[in-house]
């Protein structure tokens, strides 16, 4: 299975992450730690040319206000949306502003500061928000091969009516996209029972 087109500057609404094979993208407490090598070689670099903001929320923020982390390392230096209900208590960063609003008019302060660039949702909260606002362009994951098996999911809305979603780039948009992994832990073998 080949990869979808290099993304592209578009001005676009990307809910964008990396997320485990079962649905996490990021392991409890927003551990980042199981991305590690998991990324195509000019991955990063795709995304730096190509965004021009960044729509985030608060609990990721002050995960990664606590650790220096920004997106994209030191390579990419454009503004950052922070949407919370308390702005006034938020730890200030060069280049991040806080927003208390809603998401429709977060969305229009940042797209503006993208400057034709794509705005990247960095929060699974956000994204469902703006999903359901009809405001998510489009939604750019990239599947690692790794089970968390806890943690932060990208979609949870218990109670709702699913979301159907056209795959880009493929000759049927609806079909399942097929992927086969192997583990590279095996299972330790059970004990024998006692030969008496």
């Amino acid at each position: 299975m080949s990869d979808t087109k290099p993304q592209t500057a578009e001005g676009k609404v990307l809910w964008h992450f990396s997320m485990s094979l079962d649905g996490f993208v990021a392991g409890p407490n927003h551990a980042m730690n199981w991305m590690t090598g998991t990324n195509r070689p000019g991955l990063i670099d795709e995304y730096v040319k190509t965004t021009g903001a960044v729509l985030g929320g608060r609990d990721g923020w002050d995960i990664a206000a606590a650790s220096g982390a920004r997106p994209y390392s030191d390579d990419w230096n454009r503004p950052i949306f922070i949407l919370t209900h308390h702005p006034e208590d938020a730890t200030p960063a060069d280049g991040v502003t806080f927003l208390n609003c809603g998401p429709t008019e977060a969305v229009r302060i940042a797209l503006e500061a993208a400057d034709g660039k794509n705005l990247e949702v960095f929060s699974p909260t956000i994204g469902r928000q703006l999903l359901d606002l009809g405001l998510i362009d489009e939604i750019d994951l990239h599947i690692a091969p790794v089970l968390l098996g806890d943690g932060i999911r990208l979609y949870n809305n218990p109670g709702h009516e699913p979301i159907h979603l056209h795959h880009i780039d493929q000759p049927d948009p609806t079909s399942e996209v097929n992927v086969r992994y192997r583990p590279t832990t095996t299972a330790k073998s059970p004990t024998p029972p006692n030969a008496d």
